[in-house]
């Protein structure tokens, strides 16, 4: 289980994450909504340890991590795909794939086993497989459509086998039809992985179809947090983000 416990970081006297408590299931599926500006971003950033948090505890099976580098938080099992994919543009699918698990072996002091590649292909080959990436293999990232290489950034977060899987605005600067494309796949990952996965996503159409459960960052606190049927009906909620349009919906 991911748990928060009070979550503080602030910028200049402004607090940008603010007292945050949370706890994210084993195997969950959770959206994190809000205006610009609420604290969604820092709040990834402070847990997979791109900032140091000024107060407060992220507890992944017990285990803190807030503080340490993000290397150490990936070896502990929270994987982070970005909104402006990072990827390698020079290298194929394939070789990029292949490099991460390589050097993720490099880290964890396996490449003493007899039989380190074929270890390491079939890690890349699953990620590939899962992600639809496989028959695009040869293709230079560089090349890959904009919804490709944000498919091979979760892959190579993916690769590195997470607990804990946070994707930020994983169908930003999409086409609505890219769009349901990227998020049918985020679906298919959580159902198959069965590994906790935290998103956050600006498409309200995409949120309420397919997330069970939704938090509401306002501010760098939270706001409000429950399904979406009890989200579309908060009154709170629908002041300072969603507006009349989705809890009009909600009657619908």
């Amino acid at each position: 289980m991911l748990e928060i416990r009070g979550l503080s970081k602030s910028f200049g006297g402004v607090k940008a994450t603010d007292n945050v408590s949370l706890d994210f299931a084993d195997g969950s599926l959770t959206a994190v909504i809000g205006p610009n500006g609420a604290g969604k971003s820092t709040f990834f950033n402070l847990i997979t340890g791109a900032f140091r948090p000024d107060r407060g505890q992220v507890l992944l099976d017990g285990v803190d991590l807030a503080g340490r580098t993000p290397p150490e938080i990936v070896r502990h099992g929270i994987g982070r795909a970005f909104q402006v994919a990072s990827i390698f543009p020079s290298l194929t699918v394939e070789e990029t794939m292949l490099a991460a698990v390589g050097a993720d072996q490099r880290r964890a002091g396996v490449l003493h086993r007899r039989f380190p590649l074929a270890e390491t292909r079939d890690r890349a080959e699953n990620a590939m497989e899962l992600l639809g990436l496989a028959n695009k293999r040869r293709r230079t990232a560089a090349t890959l459509s904009h919804g490709d290489q944000k498919l091979l950034d979760i892959a190579l977060a993916l690769v590195l086998d997470p607990k804990v899987l946070l994707l930020d605005e994983p169908t930003a600067g999409m086409g609505t039809e890219e769009r349901w494309r990227m998020i049918d796949k985020v679906r298919e990952l959580w159902e198959r992985q069965k590994i906790t996965v935290v998103f956050i996503e600006h498409d309200m159409d995409i949120v309420f179809k397919i997330a069970p459960e939704i938090v509401v960052l306002c501010y760098g606190r939270i706001l409000a947090r429950g399904t979406p049927e009890a989200i579309r009906r908060n009154q709170d909620v629908i002041d300072a983000y969603l507006g009349t349009d989705h809890h009009a919906g909600a009657h619908a």
